[in-house]
């Protein structure tokens, strides 16, 4: 059964970056969801989708895949500059400005 391993990325509601130290081991679904016509509700028959498991680091993960038989596929995460200013948030209460200070 395939499966990917990650690091998952940060919530786009947050620049926090909790939850995205550890590697994430989870299976491909096997079959597509179908929609039940009595409810309305989506679902599945798979259950390894419902699976996703947790490492601390991508040997760790790799691992765990190989031990098991599990054919995995790293996906490498794309990394960001981060985006630091010299003055940081106290800038914009600064009073030694040399020009005018408008929003």
């Amino acid at each position: 059964m395939p499966a990917r391993i990650y690091q998952p990325a940060r919530t786009a509601m947050s620049s926090g970056t909790a939850k995205t130290k550890k590697w994430v081991l989870e299976f491909v679904p096997q079959t597509p969801r179908e929609v039940d016509p009595l409810m309305g509700w989506t679902s599945s028959s798979d259950t390894q989708a419902q699976v996703r498991l947790r490492f601390p680091t991508k040997k760790a993960a790799l691992a765990y895949a190989e031990e098991q038989g599990i054919d995995a596929v790293v996906l490498e995460p794309t990394r960001r500059k981060p985006n630091i200013r010299p003055g940081g948030y106290g800038e914009n209460f600064a009073t030694n400005r040399r020009g005018t200070w408008t929003h």
